[in-house]
């Protein structure tokens, strides 16, 4: 995810209004039912996505290899402002296919009518039970726990017990100690507000957060200044030692000889993320937009996924970094918040967040 290199960082800090981009790669060949092109030659499909979206040059060349069809990327900002324009688009849609929907907004993106439904035949059936919605219309491709992080070495020096739980963070030992994004500008910050929601209900989690302003929680714009210049963890050395970023970031900083790491994740703080992969009503070349899909859940694309994305893949056969395991578990019971109940309220949430942390 988002760590001291530059691509991680691009996970967390996609913003509302980032530079078109285009990204050559190929999609699968298919079988004489593809797109506009055959293994030939030519046929484009636009793959609508943010600007984390990445895959490695070797999983790109194989693939030029076998098909005629090209991807063109397109990258209107993060998953709030993605599915935002897909709705304003709709009926002469931006592009063919969308990664990068995420759990967060799926609802929205399928009440709103973007997406034709399409699910890939050799979907695993570990990506199966992230399956939104009744229709088929998106496919889920990678997911990760967005949790509090903990500078380790800060801890020890201060002599202060580690936290572990949500409350814990609103305790006065921890006063002044933690930074978190606004769920209004980053996608990291909005996931964290559901974990909140989920852990103390409509009745308790304004509370909470208003217990956290007490305690003097900070709120920045996006990750990347959270982290790596509020964090004493990070490399602005802050003077924060408690940081929202998520269950894989300690696999980067783990020390040369690959037996400890400086940061920890708080499992008990998380909240997963979801992405999704659709193809979009109105699409120029739907068959194309249908290889995409399948071609994100393909082996290769799914292996290419923890080093290029920082998340972990949809199919939980893949091989993961051997630090994962150690260093970047997923949380065995992060908090939820339907899909349903987050499209109902999340204008609402992010309302009376400003207004109980920020205002």
């Amino acid at each position: 995810m988002q760590h001291t290199t530059s691509r991680p960082a691009r996970r967390a800090t996609a913003a509302a209004g980032t530079t078109l981009a285009l990204l050559a790669l190929a999609a699968c060949g298919g079988d004489g039912d593809g797109a506009t092109g055959d293994a030939t030659g030519g046929g484009t499909v636009t793959l609508v996505t943010h600007d984390s979206f990445a895959v490695s040059d070797e999983v790109l060349a194989a693939f030029e290899e076998e098909s005629g069809l090209t991807v063109e990327q397109v990258a209107p900002g993060d998953g709030g402002a993605l599915v935002n324009q897909l709705v304003l688009t709709q009926g002469s849609p931006l592009g063919d296919v969308v990664f990068g929907i995420d759990n967060s907004f799926a609802s929205r993106a399928i009440d709103e009518g973007v997406l034709d439904p399409y699910t890939p035949a050799d979907l695993p059936e570990s990506a199966a039970r992230y399956a939104v919605g009744d229709g088929g219309e998106l496919t889920p491709v990678d997911l990760g726990d967005v949790c509090v992080n903990v500078d380790h070495a800060w801890f020890d020096d201060a002599g202060v017990p580690e936290p572990v739980t949500l409350e814990d963070l609103a305790d006065p030992a921890y006063r002044d100690l933690l930074v978190v994004t606004n769920p209004a500008t980053s996608s990291p910050g909005l996931a964290f507000l559901l974990a909140t929601v989920g852990a103390f209900g409509e009745d308790g989690w304004e509370q909470y957060w208003a217990d956290l302003r007490e305690n003097g929680v900070k709120v920045v714009d996006g990750w990347s200044d959270a982290y790596s210049v509020d964090f004493s963890g990070g490399e602005g050395a802050g003077d924060r030692p408690l940081v929202l970023s998520y269950s894989t970031s300690p696999a980067f900083t783990v020390s040369d000889d690959g037996a400890s790491s400086s940061t920890g994740a708080l499992l008990d703080t998380c909240f997963r993320q979801v992405e999704y992969a659709g193809v979009l009503a109105g699409a120029d070349n739907p068959e194309g937009a249908q290889q995409l899909v399948d071609f994100l859940v393909s082996e290769a694309f799914q292996a290419d996924v923890p080093g290029q994305m920082y998340m972990y893949p949809a199919d939980d056969s893949v091989a993961l970094p051997a630090e994962w395991e150690q260093f970047a578990p997923l949380a065995d019971e992060p908090f939820e918040v339907s899909p349903q109940d987050i499209d109902a309220h999340r204008d609402e949430w992010i309302r009376a967040w400003t207004a109980t942390v920020v205002d």
